[in-house]
């Protein structure tokens, strides 16, 4: 499965903010590569010869390398953020929340596995600049969560000694799905999702848990 096939919940990846075309097939073509070569063993004619373009053409549209991580970086994590503030933000109590913010979370890292590996793992490939503008973007992954956690402890739904350390926890734990899943696995998107979503909520020792 292609980049470009690879779905969440069913749902295209388009990359449909890259443009012109060509930036958009050459963004696609990095993202595959990095996934399958590791960013420092891609080259940019690696990544021009996916794409069906010369190296030339590449610096059109991405001065460096660096360039392409970053902008890929930059558009999963939003993306990411996005799914993490929408269940953070919707009706229900801690502990809906919570399930849907993991499902959901991890429904993204299975369906848009590669892409989620580059965004997660080669983030130490970036720039001091560009590095910077990605942890502020994982601070921000890191309070929606820690906020539903809050949230269910205030209320006294969730058992939570250690309200930073489990919030650590769980962003790990859904993370590394994107290192393991596979497409051809006992296991949909879906399925990962509800599994992790139930795990969690016992991981806070939630007092009532939603059907997941």
């Amino acid at each position: 499965m292609s980049t470009a096939e690879e779905t969440s919940g069913g749902e295209v990846q388009p990359w449909g903010e890259v443009t012109p075309d060509a930036a958009r097939r050459l963004l696609v073509a990095a993202v595959e590569a990095f996934a399958e070569r590791g960013y420092h063993a891609t080259t940019t004619r690696d990544i021009a010869g996916r794409a069906g373009m010369s190296p030339a053409a590449l610096y059109i549209h991405y001065k460096t390398k660096e360039e392409l991580l970053h902008r890929i970086s930059r558009i999963g994590h939003e993306k990411a953020l996005d799914v993490l503030r929408t269940a953070a933000e919707s009706e229900g109590g801690p502990a809906e929340r919570l399930a849907e913010a993991v499902r959901s979370f991890v429904r993204w890292h299975a369906g848009q596995h590669t892409v989620a590996r580059v965004v997660q793992y080669e983030l130490d490939a970036l720039g001091p600049e560009a590095r910077a503008e990605i942890v502020a973007l994982r601070r921000q992954n890191d309070a929606a969560v820690r906020g539903i956690i809050e949230d269910g402890v205030a209320a006294g739904d969730f058992d939570v000694p250690d309200v930073r350390g489990t919030t650590i926890a769980v962003l790990s734990l859904c993370i590394d799905v994107a290192r393991w899943f596979n497409v051809n696995g006992p296991r949909t998107p879906d399925e990962v999702g509800a599994l992790y979503a139930d795990l969690v909520l016992r991981m806070v020792g939630a007092k009532s848990r939603p059907r997941v």
